[in-house]
């Protein structure tokens, strides 16, 4: 090495200096996460700017943040680390909040069952809800985009118990309404059809934002609903619309019988 030039490691040397595996600089090579130089003999050379680089890949890695994630991240001119941060931030609190929920509702269960005596049936149904509910998040997210979830995740501040129990009567109020419609021969075009497309629209755009990122996960997701977990097929089972009735809705959109 040459006076004055900075030190360039070889990919062992520089897996032993950074604490990760070859395997893992391999990795974000192939992702161009990290790109090293190479020397004349095609070997990895990395510098100390690329351990600074790694560090940043690694702890945005440990606090969840997918790969691909973190390439667009750490390539985008503009400064959206804070944004990123802050956003990851909120989904943390989001799971500590639901683990929160199913740790009081374990210890309810586990006073009431002091001494020996029976356990409730409502507490031990609370336990089971507010887990199915964790166990609901996780799957669903398997048809959202990262910028989906993001936005979803955000949402979700807006969001209680409250207002879920509202949003539940309605959805129930308007598949009740869609079946008269049906039964009816109500006129899709008519004041009453007109009525229950804007119903459903309200209320998908109540979840969405009106995100078209979002409404394409949604969409996605009730697409392949013959998948659902059998938990949540049963949960829907109350809010299930069939094709006909959603052909209704359709119709009632596009302002024909």
């Amino acid at each position: 090495m040459k006076k004055g030039q900075k030190p360039m490691y070889r990919v062992q040397q520089f897996a032993q200096l950074a604490g990760v595996t070859i395997r893992a600089l391999h990795h974000y090579d192939q992702l161009n996460l990290l790109k090293p130089k190479r020397s004349t003999a095609g070997y990895r050379l990395y510098a100390e700017r690329d351990l600074e680089r790694l560090e940043q890949i690694v702890t945005l890695k440990f606090i969840g943040l997918p790969l691909k994630q973190i390439r667009s991240m750490l390539g985008s001119r503009a400064s959206v680390l804070p944004h990123a941060l802050r956003m990851q931030r909120q989904a943390l609190e989001h799971k500590r909040r639901l683990l929160d929920r199913a740790i009081n509702a374990i210890r309810k269960a586990e006073t009431a069952t002091a001494g020996g005596r029976a356990p409730d049936a409502e507490l031990l149904k609370n336990i089971i809800e507010v887990i199915e509910m964790q166990e609901n998040e996780n799957w669903s997210s398997q048809y959202y985009s990262e910028s989906a979830q993001t936005k979803i995740t955000e949402r979700q501040k807006l969001w209680n118990p409250e207002l879920q129990e509202r949003v539940s009567q309605q959805w129930l109020a308007l598949v009740d309404d869609i079946k008269k419609a049906l039964d009816t021969n109500e006129d899709p075009a008519g004041v009453k059809g007109q009525e229950i497309g804007r119903r459903w629209k309200e209320l998908v755009e109540g979840f969405t934002g009106g995100d078209p990122d979002v409404t394409r996960g949604l969409s996605k997701m009730w697409e392949d609903k013959a998948n659902w977990p059998a938990n949540v097929k049963r949960e829907a089972q109350p809010f299930q619309v069939t094709n006909e009735m959603f052909a209704f809705v359709k119709r009632a959109w596009d302002g024909k019988k």
